[in-house]
Formats: C-alpha cells, structure tokens, sequence
C-alpha cells in the first residue's frame, strides 16, 4: 500500500499545480476508491505527472525516464512518491523487464500506476501512437484502465515547444490546464489501440475548454 508521505505530498502537488496553473479536472471520480488500477495519459510535458497525480483522488505510481530519475538534485523526491524507472533496453539491458515486475509489484498491492503510453514528450502537441508497454503491463495484471486527456501545457516552458524542453526561459505563468479522466476501459477490452482512442477523444475535449475556438 502507499506509504504514509505520499498522501500528504499528492495535497503539496495538487497546491502546486493550482499556484502554476489555472486547471480544470473533470471525472476524477472515475479512479476507483479502492484497488488496482491503470491511468494512461498523453504526454506533454514535463510537468504532466505533476498535474496527473495531484488531480488523482488517491497517490500514484508512475513510469519515468530513468536518467531524470537518477538526478542528484531530485532522486530522493522520485524514490519518496514512488516513481518506478525506465530506460530502453538498447542503453540499460532488463531495464523495461524491471519495471514491469515493479508496475506488477504495485498492481497486486492495490495500487493506482500512471503511464505515458507515447514513451516520450509530443514533439508538436498532439497525440502520438501509443507503444507497446501498456499492453505487457495488461497481460502480467488485467486491470481497469482510465483513460485521461490533458491540455493547455503545450507552449510551456517543460514542453517542446519553440525548441527543446527546460532549454530557455518559463514561457507562461498561470495559464489554463485541463485534465479529463474518462471511463474505466475492463481489461479485457484495453488494448493500446483502443485507449488510444478514448485518450484522443478526451484531449480534444480539453482543447475545447483551453481553446471554445478550436
């Protein structure tokens, strides 16, 4: 089960992203009270995790990039609030084998796990294809997956943006962020390709909240 810090850190974050940003969450009721779960996101950013489990009713695990992990300045906060990390075999041979025996490890704990199913940032702000981890962490643990879209971090300064993310300057501050979890998808219907699906639906309706023009 989560440890006692992570559910007064989920509040620190959520205070957090309502200093940074002006958000809108919608269906959060949607992330089951009790037991496992999978919530899978578009990426946008590097502040996406952030938004994602501050707006989450419950703390989150969640995949990240190992090298980010592994900085001397941040390790002890991702180890704290649970980050399970991932690397491309190609640079850490059984990395991607490791985090999913701990994503399963989290699974049949009860708990709620985060992915990015793109594997990297959008380069231009839209979804991309999803990969294939979501579909090896299902077929270790079917579980429900909520599907989420997020909007309005496209143009910061944690985004890709006019150039490479962190590289210049905080771009905006206080600007509109909208979070929309969606139904539960059953394990048996969840595949990449669906959600997916659900995923760009449920962006598009956090566009049309950022931007009614759109």
């Amino acid at each position: 089960m989560a440890s006692t810090p992570r559910p007064f850190l989920r509040w620190l974050v959520l205070a957090l992203v309502h200093l940074l940003y002006r958000p809108r969450f919608r269906g959060r009721h949607h992330i089951p009270a009790h037991g496992p779960a999978i919530v899978v996101c578009n990426h946008v950013s590097f502040m996406d995790a952030l938004v994602v489990g501050g707006a989450s009713p419950r703390p989150m695990r969640f995949l990240m990039d190992k090298p980010i992990y592994e900085s001397p300045w941040l390790n002890w906060l991702f180890r704290l609030v649970g980050a399970i990390p991932v690397d491309a075999d190609r640079r850490d041979p059984g990395s991607v084998r490791h985090a999913l025996v701990e994503v399963s490890r989290a699974l049949r704990q009860g708990e709620v796990v985060m992915v990015f199913p793109e594997g990297r940032l959008s380069p231009d702000g839209e979804v991309h294809a999803f990969r294939r981890g979501l579909e090896l962490i299902l077929a270790r643990d079917a579980v429900p997956v909520i599907p989420a879209g997020l909007a309005g971090l496209w143009g910061s300064w944690t985004s890709h943006h006019g150039g490479k993310a962190l590289s210049g300057p905080p771009r905006r501050f206080r600007a509109r962020v909208a979070l929309f979890f969606g139904e539960p998808v059953p394990a048996g219907e969840a595949n990449r390709h669906s959600v997916e699906v659900r995923v760009r639906a449920l962006k598009a309706e956090a566009d049309a909240w950022i931007d009614p023009g759109r």
